[in-house]
């Protein structure tokens, strides 16, 4: 049964594939969706965990498969690769020989510029936070996003080279723009797993939370303490009232 956060994920992956007709109004549609109904079964995992501690003693979380790092690792690698023959053939152009209106240039070179920026100083940042948490479901977004804003940028600069640059160019751009959508493709299939696994990993807290809950006396229902704290009146005190003296215990006077 496919989840929606699930849902989500093939959804925003469909308005990328769909990008030939209206980038710029796929893109907005995109930007209406937040990263936090990404997020959400990420963040509640972590919060009914939180409360659970609390309740449960501490348990050790299993490590993440060798199946999972190593496919992670397979998939950074390669995208690694694909930076690095990006940036070669980025460096290669030769823009100012185009025979084009200089505003053509302009943006095409100030495209080649952020694509450069990005490979050789952000990507590298995010990618080394996947490796070393590679189920962490932010990060691998992060990474997403940032490979979906490069295949964007590239296809621009894939569309003008061809246009007006050598057939050399356009075609080792154009490989290094299809290496670019398998990575996206590769990170969005694993997104979708992520989120799966969290919505399962959410359902079990859930049930474990109510569970605990149930079996506490007294959990559900916190008894009510009532403090009276008004003092009752105080009696006031009875008065002594002396006794007049008996005729036995006169003494009578002295005869003169």
């Amino acid at each position: 049964m496919i989840s929606q956060y699930q849902l989500i994920l093939r959804f925003w992956e469909n308005l990328s594939i769909l990008r030939g007709v209206s980038l710029r109004a796929l893109m907005h549609l995109k930007t209406r969706f937040s990263l936090r109904l990404l997020l959400v079964p990420a963040c509640l995992a972590a919060t009914l965990a939180a409360q659970g501690a609390q309740e449960n003693p501490p348990t050790v979380e299993p490590p993440v498969s060798y199946a999972s790092v190593s496919q992670v690792n397979i998939l950074l690698t390669q995208l690694e690769q694909t930076s690095q023959a990006t940036q070669l053939d980025l460096a290669k152009l030769r823009i100012d020989r185009w025979k084009v209106d200089s505003g053509t240039k302009k943006q095409t070179q100030s495209n080649v510029d952020s694509l450069s920026r990005n490979l050789q100083a952000a990507l590298p940042g995010i990618i080394g936070e996947l490796r070393a948490s590679p189920e962490n479901l932010i990060s691998t977004f992060k990474l997403y996003r940032n490979i979906d804003a490069l295949y964007d940028v590239m296809g621009s600069v894939v569309e003008s080279v061809g246009a007006f640059g050598t057939k050399d160019e356009f075609q080792s751009l154009t490989n290094d723009l299809t290496a670019l959508e398998n990575a996206r493709r590769a990170f969005a299939d694993r997104m979708e797993t992520l989120a799966g696994a969290k919505e399962v990993e959410l359902t079990r807290l859930r049930s474990q939370q109510r569970a605990t809950q149930a079996s506490t006396p007294g959990a559900s229902t916190p008894k009510k303490v009532i403090v009276d704290d008004t003092e009752p009146p105080k009696k006031p005190a009875k008065k002594t009232v002396p006794k007049p003296p008996t005729s036995s215990s006169v003494t009578p006077a002295p005869k003169s």
